[in-house]
């Protein structure tokens, strides 16, 4: 039998998914952008696993986590020469963005309580 923790904290942790869907919706697309330019397709493979945890009715909520630190993982890797690189390849502003995204999924992350 589940008790009220256990349902508070599923209840929170759905609360968490929709907030990142919500977040995916508005910045989704600068978010791939970025992935995208880094060398490490995992990024983008991470964010396509976001996006079908999301497939359903009621988000995975487990699914959504695990994706979230792999792309936050993947931003905090960035060594700055890639960056560097990238900002003058195609112009794009890959440290900061990195910094804005990674903070971003940080705040994300720390939504999702975790069963005692």
């Amino acid at each position: 039998m589940l008790n009220t923790t256990t349902l508070d904290t599923a209840e929170a942790r759905l609360g968490a998914s929709y907030a990142v869907e919500q977040h995916l919706r508005r910045h989704g697309a600068s978010l791939c952008d970025l992935l995208d330019a880094l060398d490490d397709p995992s990024g983008f493979a991470a964010l396509c696993d976001l996006h079908g945890a999301f497939g359903q009715p009621i988000p995975e909520t487990h699914a959504v986590e695990v994706a979230l630190r792999d792309i936050r993982r993947i931003l905090a890797d960035q060594a700055p020469s890639s960056l560097d690189r990238i900002r003058h390849e195609r112009g794009l502003p890959a440290s900061d963005i990195t910094r804005w995204h990674g903070a971003r999924v940080s705040e994300l992350l720390a939504r999702f309580p975790h069963a005692e």
